[in-house]
């Protein structure tokens, strides 16, 4: 079985795999967002397979409803669900971090294959990539401090700067924990690798839909 958490707004539902950071999607109901998260298994699939992990999830157990704010219906997951307060062992912390790590992977080539300019949405908005790429990055900025992890801001240019502030965030998700907040304040260590690589995957996705 694999394990869900549905995150309920007042409008937008998140299905979210519990152990598989970045496999979350919204729907207006909890079917609908269980049946997109469905829908995204081969799309997922060439994070996990990036990873070297194998996967073929089967049937869905929803193993918590979490309250859902103003952010949820903007279209982001926000709710850390109780079952991010467990321990996290060895095995889990490297697992997560593989697949953070892939999703960076993904999203330089994604990136790499795509032109600057994208097309535009429904109503004219939308990042083209290279603002996408650097919108990802200052919010990794801005969730690293969530687990004790600070940088100054930095030019999307440095890559140096940026596979630092990466490096210190793999260091810091990819040790055991107790299930408490990696920082006062700040995200448990699962629910911080779920955020990370749902915000890099999602974009991932936008920047192949978006395409020219």
């Amino acid at each position: 079985m694999t394990d869900i958490y549905l995150e309920i707004g007042a409008k937008k539902v998140f299905a979210c795999a519990y152990d598989w950071p970045g496999w979350c999607r919204v729907g207006k109901g909890e079917e609908a967002a269980l049946e997109a998260l469905m829908e995204y298994v081969p799309r997922y699939r060439v994070i996990a397979e990036r990873a070297g992990l194998p996967f073929e999830p089967d049937a869905f157990t929803v193993v918590e409803r979490a309250p859902g704010g103003t952010t949820t219906d903007f279209g982001a997951p926000s709710a850390i669900p109780g079952i991010d307060a467990r321990p996290v062992d060895a095995a889990t912390a490297e697992r997560d971090t593989l697949l953070i790590r892939a999703s960076w992977e993904v999203l330089d080539e994604v990136a790499a294959g795509s032109p600057e300019e994208l097309r535009k949405g429904p109503r004219g908005g939308g990042r083209d990539r290279d603002k996408m790429v650097a919108h990802v990055v200052e919010a990794e900025r801005s969730y690293a401090r969530k687990i004790g992890v600070r940088h100054r801001p930095f030019a999307i240019e440095d890559h140096a700067a940026r596979a630092a502030m990466r490096d210190e965030i793999i260091e810091v998700l990819g040790k055991p924990s107790d299930g408490s907040p990696q920082a006062p304040g700040g995200w448990p260590a699962r629910y911080a690798a779920r955020r990370i690589a749902w915000h890099v995957i999602d974009h991932i996705w936008e920047m192949e839909d978006r395409r020219i």
